[in-house]
């Protein structure tokens, strides 16, 4: 099969379009031959090697988001047959011993996720769990399905599992533009939140609210405690969903009320923060919160939601997969809203 890999870190001179062993499949689990999968910025940061999950090996061929047609299945696999169109959990938690992918499962030590520390779906075909793949209803694209999994599951786990965010609430939202900001904000949006977004351009913040968002700033030009303090009469927002990070960080702090949730699930912009003042956030009751893997139980419920519900899906581009390295510069210059799509 086709495969786009690297062999060493560095730019995106270090990506090979080459042929490379079809995957085999264990008893447990299943072929897919990819359709469709969407970029991850974790994907551009492991190839320039600025981070690296543990576990990760070289060569490694990147892509966490993947929809697809299964091709051929385990000796031991009885829910899943040839033909099936369906979408896969990246997680490798919960996944069953007959499983080649068994044993990566440790969700706050070495756990595994298809993409990012084993093969994923930039190539033509990708190994995955038969535990891990759920069916793509007939009416949707696997373009559509592939904006899902890593963006979805990540905000519906920081929204409400980790921040617990209730009907009636105001949940301020950063980065509107990327694909974890865009499901959150519709997601927020469905369970009777009021959300602001934050983005870092004007037109940005026009498409946030078209996605359902209330009230938008942009955070190059505006005070964003400021404004979160205006759109709540001065009382602050309930939460703060960022994965930006240092950039946001004190500004993000000052924006909510008593007893506020700041919820953090990455560090685009850096690995460090400050805390402007001790004093305001215990006075106040703030409550930082990481936002950790979510579970196995998690997905089948979020994807559900998904399937059944009036999401609607901001896919920015499509590429071909050999042309993958174009692919991953647009998301390094932030030039997209939502999701970049490759297509093998």
């Amino acid at each position: 099969m086709k495969a786009m890999l690297y062999n060493e870190v560095g730019g995106p001179e270090v990506f090979q379009y080459t042929d490379v062993p079809d995957p085999e499949p264990g008893a447990g689990d299943v072929i897919v031959d990819v359709a469709a999968t969407s970029l991850n910025r974790l994907d551009l940061v492991q190839r320039n090697g600025w981070f690296q999950m543990p576990g990760f090996t070289l060569p490694h061929i990147a892509g966490m988001d993947v929809a697809g047609t299964v091709s051929a299945v385990g000796a031991g696999v009885t829910a899943v047959a040839i033909g099936d169109r369906v979408v896969v959990d990246p997680s490798l938690a919960g996944v069953a011993d007959n499983s080649k992918l068994a044993g990566l499962g440790d969700l706050y030590g070495d756990l595994g996720v298809i993409g990012a520390t084993v093969d994923g779906g930039y190539a033509e075909k990708c190994l995955a769990p038969a535990s891990h793949v759920y069916a793509i209803p007939d009416e949707m694209s696997f373009e559509h399905a592939a904006t899902f999994p890593t963006a979805y599951l990540t905000a519906a786990h920081a929204l409400f599992d980790v921040g617990e965010l209730q009907a009636g609430e105001t949940v301020m939202i950063h980065a509107a533009g990327s694909g974890v900001s865009t499901a959150g904000i519709q997601l927020a949006k469905q369970a009777g939140a009021t959300v602001l977004a934050t983005a870092g351009t004007d037109e940005k913040c026009e498409r946030a609210l078209a996605l359902g968002a209330d009230h938008v700033a942009n955070n190059r030009t505006a005070d964003v405690a400021g404004f979160a303090r205006e759109v709540t009469q001065g009382a602050g927002v309930n939460m703060v969903f960022d994965h930006v990070g240092t950039a946001l960080f004190g500004p993000s702090l000052f924006g909510l009320g008593v007893r506020g949730r700041l919820v953090n699930c990455g560090n685009s912009s850096g690995d460090e923060a400050t805390i402007p003042s001790l004093g305001y956030m215990f006075h106040s009751g703030i409550r930082i919160l990481g936002s950790d893997p979510y579970r196995p139980e998690e997905f089948g419920p979020v994807w559900d939601k998904f399937c059944s519900a009036d999401f609607e899906v901001a896919i920015d581009s499509e590429f071909a997969l050999a042309d993958a390295a174009e692919a991953q510069d647009k998301m390094m210059q932030s030039d997209f809203f939502g999701k970049i799509i490759l297509r093998p």
